[in-house]
């Protein structure tokens, strides 16, 4: 069928799996994929391509796969626009053809029928094709156009052909657009504060930024200086070990909240139960916890191991008041019980699976007394189908459970953050974090498999920061499976996510449409794009977004193509706009008119300096110190190049009147970043007709040092770093007072 050479066949395979063929980077040049880098892509994909043989194979059976198969795993609908067709393939002989009939049946996402119609007999033959030997036709009818907005199960049973034949495919109907406010449409724009939930000292926690504090910190940001929003770092489930398992990037889990994050005062348990109390009050405890309250930099560890011994108390107690029978017929006896047996079921399957997840991890750590992947797990552990996790399950009923209690203390704590930041005025409340991946070896990694290519990496291409590019030592995932699973993981992710605040920002949202992929082993530089089907990902993004009633912005920096924004913006998703970045051709910083709309703006970002640090050129000094300078020369013709940039920047703020009293466009004059300037910077934000504007609390404070240091891991104190002003000081703060008061008269709330 392919009479062409190994290499050829070998890129006609890449092309149908959606490997480039070629990129350019972000200064223009053109990077051509290799053999080698195709191969060891289709490889990590589950092709067999080590030899003509089985790329012939491979590409035969990709050619064949939608006639086999029967019908598309996937099909989409966009609400109000032309329905399209569906279509089905069946084996059936020449002779058949008059009497084929086809019954179609759509079902909702609980079961309940929503059409049932019956095609045929003398249905017309839209294309045929004969494989190995059997003949087989297309047959197509029209999608249905008056369904609501949702996701469809499509039974099809066909009667007339070589033998009956029952096919599914799941049907998704969705917006043309994200969600967005109607106040926003209308001219409305917001404004709010950024930090990194960590980070926030207080005098009552536990030696990590938790719930409790976010509840005062959002009482005060909304009630007394006006803000609308609070932007966080993502939540998700960390294993919260050093120094691989502390960036909130790289979570063991997606799906769910990092337990650290738990206000232990706010568990109902804690409250009561004497055991609790009793641990509380010991000498040495309190000892430990005072030693982690008190440290610069988050430990962790020390958080993590004294609020789980802290957890698990409440937990006995949870079950002994809460509960009656004994395992495994343990049954809800109180209110309490009852909400998190509804919580549990509600979840099912997703929360159940990582709660194993859990449950496993531990028990291997404590049978080899050191942290184990689960990739060195006996073979019987290493899926979740495997032969010994159902009877792990059973035996191990109560600490699995524990796990899910956990989360369900995480949740109801969230939950409750959302409803006091509407109740403080803000239109938009909690903005969260949806990271890239998860690490291959945590709870995603392990559930999803079957999805995720364990055997490559995502990263970056070489640009100028990074000459060799960049490897984040995650896995993605295989749009081909992806799509075969009808976006399940896709799904869950987003509806986890969406659901706990008013907007949600997406990392690196290019992945939508491409993404960088490494063969493991490989260097960056020898990675390619992958393409992705963005029209599927965008319209599940806009069903899951309008359900949740939640804002979606997409952090488009880096490599990314116009068209990329382009068709963002169409979808209704927020341009991600750092005023860093912002520049005209000559260099000078873009006007604040010429930012879009729809977008929001922000100074800086965890992965780039601090506003007082980029004006100290502490972040150059930082890298030079950590070796990530090549050179004295490059520090110092970084550091002149700075000296440029903090002119650009003042000559902004002198043509938009912003430019505060006795300050000129020289930067010798201003050497140090004052509050003065900083509000005037943000108040140049403030003019841009973005939607929303994001402050950093860093910013605020004057703080020099950054979150974290792209390409490093434990050189620097990436992730732990405490903010310099505990909560209780920061409302007595005149600065944010100042600030808030600029922001608020440039974009008062609506």
């Amino acid at each position: 069928m392919y009479d062409l050479p190994e290499a050829e066949l070998l890129r006609l395979l890449s092309d149908r799996a959606g490997i480039a063929a070629d990129y350019h980077d972000i200064a223009g040049t053109r990077h051509v994929t290799t053999d080698e880098t195709r191969r060891a892509i289709l490889s990590a994909m589950g092709f067999r391509v080590t030899d003509r043989a089985g790329i012939l194979e491979a590409l035969t059976t990709w050619d064949e796969r939608v006639w086999v198969q029967g019908c598309e795993p996937v099909y989409v609908v966009r609400s109000g626009q032309a329905s399209g067709e569906w279509a089905v393939h069946v084996r059936c002989e020449p002779a058949e053809d008059a009497s084929l009939q086809v019954r179609w049946i759509l079902s909702g996402e609980r079961g309940e029928p929503h059409w049932d119609r019956q095609e045929g007999p003398g249905l017309p033959i839209r294309e045929e094709r004969l494989i190995q030997h059997r003949r087989f036709v297309r047959l197509a009818f029209p999608l249905p156009h008056d369904v609501p907005a949702g996701y469809y199960t499509v039974t099809v049973q066909v009667q007339g052909g070589a033998a009956p034949v029952e096919r599914r495919f799941r049907l998704i109907v969705a917006p043309t657009r994200c969600y967005a406010p109607e106040a926003f449409h209308a001219g409305a724009r917001t404004w709010g504060l950024a930090l990194q939930l960590y980070s926030l000292r207080s005098e009552r926690n536990w030696g990590i930024g938790d719930f409790g504090d976010l509840s005062r910190f959002v009482e005060w940001a909304g009630t007394q200086l006006g803000a609308g929003v609070i932007g966080l770092n993502p939540l998700h489930a960390l294993k919260n070990t050093r120094p691989y398992h502390i960036s909130p990037y790289s979570p063991s889990s997606r799906l769910y909240l990092n337990e650290l994050y738990i206000d232990i005062d706010q568990v109902a348990e804690a409250k009561t139960a004497p055991d609790v109390q009793q641990r509380l009050a010991d000498p040495s405890f309190r000892a430990q916890l005072e030693k982690a309250r008190t440290s610069e930099y988050v430990d962790y560890e020390a958080v993590a191991s004294l609020k789980r011994t802290i957890l698990e108390l409440c937990y006995r107690t949870f079950l002994r008041d809460n509960f009656e029978g004994t395992e495994p017929d343990l049954k809800p006896a109180t209110a309490r019980s009852r909400l998190f047996h509804t919580y549990v079921r509600d979840e099912g399957e997703p929360l159940a699976a990582y709660a194993l997840f859990q449950a496993l991890e531990d028990e291997r750590h404590s049978v080899q007394s050191r942290s184990v992947v689960w990739a060195e797990w006996p073979e019987s552990c290493r899926t979740p189908q495997a032969s010994a996790v159902a009877d792990f399950t059973r035996r191990h009923v109560q600490q699995v459970r524990f796990f899910q209690y956990v989360q369900w203390l995480a949740a109801e704590q969230v939950i409750a953050l959302g409803e006091q930041a509407a109740r403080a005025g803000m239109p938009l409340g909690l903005y969260h974090d949806l990271a890239l991946g998860s690490d291959r070896y945590g709870a995603d990694g392990w559930r999803f498999q079957d999805v995720l290519a364990q055997d490559a990496d995502c990263g970056a291409p070489p640009d100028a920061f990074a000459p060799e590019g960049q490897n984040w030592g995650l896995s993605p995932a295989d749009p081909l499976k992806l799509r075969a699973s009808g976006y399940q993981f896709f799904i869950e992710l987003l509806r986890n996510n969406l659901r706990y605040g008013g907007a949600i920002r997406i990392d690196h949202v290019m992945a939508l449409f491409r993404l960088f992929w490494i063969p493991r082993g490989m260097p960056a530089s020898m990675g390619t794009y992958v393409h992705y089907p963005a029209d599927e990902l965008l319209a599940i993004l806009a069903l899951e977004s309008t359900r949740a009633k939640t804002l979606v912005i997409g952090e488009d920096l880096g490599t990314v193509p116009d068209w990329v924004r382009d068709r963002l913006a169409a979808a209704g998703v927020l341009s991600y706009r750092v005023l860093y970045f912002e520049r005209n051709g000559d260099g000078s910083l873009k006007s604040p008119s010429a930012y879009p709309s729809q977008s929001l703006g922000v100074v800086t970002t965890h992965d780039l300096p601090t506003l007082s640090g980029y004006w100290a050129g502490t972040d150059i000094e930082t890298r030079a110190s950590l070796g990530l300078c090549v050179s004295e020369d490059a520090r110092r013709g970084a550091l002149a190049d700075r000296h440029y940039d903090k002119a650009r920047i003042l000559s902004a703020l002198k043509a938009e009147g912003l430019l505060p009293n006795g300050l000129s466009e020289d930067p010798a004059q201003s050497p140090v970043m004052t509050p003065e300037l900083m509000a005037a910077i943000h108040l140049y934000l403030a003019r841009t007709p973005s939607w929303v504007v994001l402050a950093n609390v860093e910013d605020v404070l004057g703080q020099c040092a950054q979150t974290n240091v792209p390409g490093t891991v434990d050189q620097h104190p990436n992730w732990s770093r405490k903010l310099g002003r505990t909560v209780e000081e920061m409302t007595r703060d005149a600065r944010f007072d100042a600030l808030s008061m600029q922001l608020r008269s440039a974009r008062p709330l609506v």
